[in-house]
């Protein structure tokens, strides 16, 4: 029996022994194989992206095509701008910024959180949106909301929060250049990002909603109500910018350079984004 009591696993000067005894050629693989362990572990982390809500499907197809043509993880949080301009300062744990205003992305640089100013990549629109069976006649001079609101048709609208979300500020003005903000106050369903925002619309929350033009164009909600784009001279432009975190490591700057790629483009026109000249 004692012939077949396991060994102990050589340890300390023991083990420094066994060491030395192998060959050289065999030390080397080992090394390797050891190193290349380290670095699949390493590669393996996430790239974490905190997105504007107004990209969730567009940047959704994205990632899903990057991960399949480079077998490299992204991991996307989508919210409103504000609030992630507010956490990243706090040490949110984000490699890249898609902001849906890109004063967030300019005031982040100049604190010294980002590697640079990053990059316009697209331009956003607001639509309004309402439900099947909605009381609402759909146009994008909102000619039907005074009316709908004396009526009694208009009981909710939802917008994205004006205070931390892009959308919900042009939400804000494109009401005040047809002279409803006012009258909606106390009808206003304010959802905490544009997103969100678009849910209550078609939710039976709201008789409908401002939302962004990406949302609406995005397969999963066209089918679940009607939209009417918005002049885009009834707001300010939604500006959307980019740029990489000082965390932000090689493959988060490969993901980065990719969104500039025709491959990338080509979806963010697809959901209805005006793009920058490259």
């Amino acid at each position: 029996m004692s012939a077949l009591r396991r060994r102990p696993f050589p340890t300390g000067c023991l083990a420094r022994r066994v060491w030395r005894c192998l060959p050289r050629s065999f030390s080397r693989v080992l090394l390797c194989l050891v190193l290349g362990l380290f670095a699949a572990f390493a590669s393996a982390e996430a790239t974490r992206v905190a997105a504007a809500a107004d990209l969730k499907f567009a940047l959704a197809e994205i990632a899903g095509n990057y991960r399949r043509d480079t077998g490299r993880e992204i991991a996307l949080s989508f919210g409103s701008s504000g609030n992630f301009a507010r956490q990243i300062p706090q040490g949110a744990p984000f490699d890249l910024f898609l902001s849906a205003d890109e004063t967030y992305i300019f005031r982040l640089a100049g604190q010294g959180l980002l590697r640079d100013e990053g990059q316009l990549y697209a331009i956003g629109r607001i639509a309004l949106l309402a439900p099947p069976g909605s009381p609402l006649l759909v146009d994008g001079e909102l000619r039907d909301l005074a009316a709908a609101l004396a009526d009694g048709r208009l009981q909710r609208l939802a917008i994205a929060n004006p205070q931390h979300a892009p959308y919900g500020r042009a939400a804000r003005a494109a009401l005040e250049q047809a002279g409803l903000w006012q009258a909606l106050q106390g009808k206003l369903v304010l959802g905490e990002n544009v997103a969100q925002a678009a849910q209550f619309a078609l939710s039976g929350s709201a008789q409908g909603g401002i939302v962004a033009w990406s949302l609406v164009r995005a397969p999963a909600l066209a089918k679940l109500g009607v939209a009417a784009l918005i002049p885009e001279s009834w707001h300010p432009p939604l500006r959307q910018r980019m740029a990489l975190t000082r965390r932000a490591g090689e493959d988060a700057r490969r993901f980065y350079d990719y969104l500039q790629q025709p491959a990338a483009r080509v979806i963010f026109e697809r959901y209805g984004f005006s793009l920058p000249e490259r």
